[in-house]
């Protein structure tokens, strides 16, 4: 009872969905969530300085440095710098402080390109990701053998959760940052709005996703805060598998565009598959998604156009 709750990263998608979960929590007795101008965690001495104030007890480590397939090719050595840096910093200064429980996040990117579908955590080594995602695959990877290592090495309760791709209200919708839920879905209302007779997508629409309500998600880490201590990584996911041509036709129909989809097939399609095998939540902490993916596009459409003037 009564924990200080440490959230990082807690103004973006998920952490706007986590942060009143946890206030609702009887457990949680302070919540805080300094933002990226109160505290830059690629400082290594700024984010010492943050934990020696704050003393928390349970840290969420949600920062990261995020973007489509486009924003990832373009910067490489940031994605793999910037979050790796903050996962060290993090961690580090969590363990020098003495906390109770740490909790990481993974990401899909860090499978190999080629494993097995559904992917299972055992696969996770056995192979090098996707080329383009990679340096932030990579990234979460370290995080993880870190998480280990020091759960080894100084009995430090870290967790480790691999998230599949998320999207929902507080999505990013610019066409250079957004991943593909947010891209299509500002690309087809342009061109909605304007009359456009045909919309162009990367790639030739053949690979398949898995896609999580954020909402859905912040409720697999709280649980996961709660209920789950091991050292293995677990999936988080909706165990549902989508090709980007059938999800592209669901988004077009949501925000209204008729014209022609048309693919650009120069342009990189990424992994070929990604699904997750997310029994293993299901099993060790009770998480299983309970949002449909159209109802999901619906709400992220209809806030995006609620917020359309602002974010632009």
């Amino acid at each position: 009872m009564g924990k200080r709750v440490l959230v990082t990263g807690s103004s973006g998608m998920l952490g706007s969905f986590l942060c009143p979960k946890l206030r609702k929590q009887s457990w949680v007795g302070e919540l805080i969530t300094p933002d990226h101008h109160a505290c830059d965690l690629r400082d290594q001495q700024a984010t010492r300085r943050l934990f020696e104030q704050e003393r928390p007890d349970i840290v969420i480590h949600l920062a990261g440095n995020v973007g489509g397939i486009g924003y990832a090719r373009a910067h490489p050595g940031n994605f793999f710098y910037d979050n790796a840096i903050m996962g060290i910093h993090v961690l580090e200064s969590a363990r020098l402080t003495g906390i109770e429980k740490f909790v990481g996040m993974g990401s899909v990117c860090a499978y190999p390109e080629f494993a097995p579908i559904p992917l299972q955590e055992k696969t996770l080594w056995d192979g090098y990701p996707q080329e383009v995602n990679a340096p932030y695959g990579i990234a979460k990877k370290a995080l993880l053998v870190m998480s280990q290592a020091y759960r080894q090495q100084y009995e430090l309760n870290a967790i480790h959760l691999l998230l599949v791709n998320l999207y929902g209200p507080g999505d990013k919708f610019d066409l250079e940052r957004s991943h593909v839920i947010g891209a299509l879905i500002r690309k087809f209302s342009d061109a909605a709005r304007d009359g456009m007779p045909s919309v162009t997508l990367w790639g030739d629409g053949s690979p398949t996703r898995e896609f999580l309500y954020a909402q859905d998600a912040a409720q697999a880490v709280l649980l996961a805060t709660e209920r789950y201590d091991g050292a293995d990584p677990i999936n988080i996911g909706s165990g549902q598998e989508i090709s980007v041509k059938d999800l592209a036709k669901v988004i077009a129909a949501e925000v209204g565009f008729t014209g022609e989809i048309s693919w650009d097939r120069n342009k990189p399609n990424g992994q070929p598959r990604r699904c997750l095998d997310t029994r293993k939540a299901a099993e060790l902490f009770g998480f299983q998604a309970h949002t449909p993916l159209e109802e999901g596009i619906a709400r992220t459409v209809a806030w995006f156009r609620e917020n359309r003037e602002r974010i632009a």
